[in-house]
């Protein structure tokens, strides 16, 4: 399939997301669209809803949410820096994305598994622990 031009005003929805490259097959953004995680202008869509330049979308990827402008048309996936300029995102959600990135990794940060295996004590205690979480 050739690069949309001027004349093709409008592209699938579920294509434009795979080539933008939100998602790593159509059939991953065939799925989330039907699950209500795109929004276009607001409101749900369906994966053969056109996309036309100017449309404001609203995608919802595991914890990351990204609201962008869609300012070009293209129906083949190519290489990430061409996918980039598909799509503008706006500020605050650059902002909030980057947010819930650092308190993520702060989170993992925090976390430090045991440098060796628990002894016969230890393994009693959690055992001891795990029981108190089935009352």
């Amino acid at each position: 399939m050739p690069m949309q031009t001027e004349t093709t005003a409008c592209v699938r929805l579920d294509l434009w997301l795979w080539a933008a490259r939100f998602f790593k097959t159509r059939a991953l953004a065939k799925q989330a669209i039907e699950t209500g995680k795109v929004e276009v202008g607001g409101q749900r869509a369906k994966p053969s809803r056109s996309v036309r330049v100017g449309d404001a979308l609203i995608v919802q990827r595991l914890d990351e949410r990204f609201e962008i402008e869609v300012l070009a048309l293209r129906d083949v996936r190519g290489p990430a820096s061409v996918a980039q300029t598909l799509y503008r995102e706006s500020a605050a959600s650059k902002l909030v994305r980057e947010q819930g990135r650092a308190l993520r990794a702060a989170e993992r940060a925090g976390f430090k598994p045991p440098e060796t295996k628990p002894d016969k004590r230890a393994r009693r205690l959690i055992r001891a622990l795990g029981d108190l979480d089935a009352l």
